[in-house]
Order: structure tokens, then sequence, then C-alpha cells
């Protein structure tokens, strides 16, 4: 293991040894999820341990590649790199658990959207609409709970490198919703990128 490699290791233990003293896997206060966030700011900041020779960006015209960083094993706590070229999208969806999100390099495009109707994320008629934009860059990262919203898109630049987590897993969550273009129904989503290993 090389030194990077190491330094690596270390310090995510360390990162994630405070996730799990300020979150369970699925439930969070606001104000706990912003310490965290806080903290992957500061951990996003060291670009040494995020480099493009151990985390390429995807080629031959594809728009992703998700390294998986670390994760419990029980599929909880998981940290990815997500790095990601121009004209990635990701319509409006939910987690299912908390997520935080903060960037090493480049620009992601968050936009908040909140339901019309109060009441549980079921597939079906659920009119939605976009209440919040923020660029997710470096110094600056967005929190979500597990009902919260979002979609997200690469517009411009080189590959971003950004650190995603979650309280569990993505490969475990099979009830998360997506919406139409038309933000007035939703269904189950289906996660189409694999993550690498």
């Amino acid at each position: 293991m090389s030194s990077v490699a190491e330094r690596r290791e270390t310090e995510v233990a360390e990162v994630m040894a405070f996730v799990r003293s300020m979150a369970e896997p699925v439930d969070v206060s606001r104000e706990n999820l912003d310490k965290i966030k806080q903290v992957m700011i500061d951990f996003a900041a060291r670009e040494d341990i995020w480099d493009e020779a151990e985390f390429p960006a995807p080629e031959d015209g594809k728009v992703q590649n998700r390294y998986l960083i670390s994760k419990d094993d029980d599929d909880s706590y998981a940290l990815y790199l997500n790095v990601m070229n121009k004209g990635k999208y990701a319509p409006p969806h939910n987690h299912t658990t908390w997520a935080c999100v903060t960037a090493v390099a480049g620009e992601e495009y968050n936009y908040v959207f909140t339901p019309d109707e109060e009441g549980p994320l079921e597939a079906g008629p659920r009119p939605i609409q976009q209440t919040d934009e923020i660029i997710v860059k470096p110094g600056q990262g967005i929190a979500l709970l597990k009902d919260d919203i979002h979609a997200i898109e690469i517009k411009e630049g080189v590959a971003t490198r950004h650190l995603h987590l979650y309280g569990r897993a993505l490969e475990t969550l099979t009830k998360r919703m997506t919406w139409d273009k038309n933000l007035q129904n939703c269904f189950v989503y289906e996660m189409d990128i694999p993550t690498i290993k």
C-alpha cells in the first residue's frame, strides 16, 4: 500500500468514526448533519488523497465513475468518490437515508425540490416544485435528510471529484423514488451506474 493510500485509510477511519458518533444509519438531526457536512468539506479539501491516477475520470463517452471508499460490514456509513463529466444529470430523487456531498474539485449543481403535499414518498402522483439551488464546489457542500429531494447536474469544465457520504450504502437502497420530467409523478429509482470497488 502506498503512503498516500495509507494516509487516506487512516483519515477515512477517523472521519467515519466521527460520523458514527453523530448519526444513525437512517436518522440524524439537521444540526448534526450540518456538523458532518463541515467535517466532510474539510476532508474533501485534501486533494492529495483523491488523485486522478488512483481514481481516474470516466472515458469512452461515460459520464460517471463511482468509487467505493469505505462502508461498514452491515452496509451502513458508506463513502464514495464520484468522478463525473459534463453532461451527467440525475433527475429528482430521494435517498431514504441521509446524505452529504462535498467537493474535492469541480462544480455539481444541486436542485432541491419540495412536494406540494406532505406525506410518505410512494410511487404515484406526487407533484414537486424546485425550491432551492446549491452549487457543491470546494468549500461548499449539501446535506440531505432521508426524505429530501434533489437533482444533480454537471454543466461544464473538467471532471468533478466529489465525496458522497450516505448513512446506508447506495446499493442497498431499494425504496428510493425519482420523478418524471413534468415533476408530477414518482416511481422507484433504479441505480444504473455500477460502483467500482
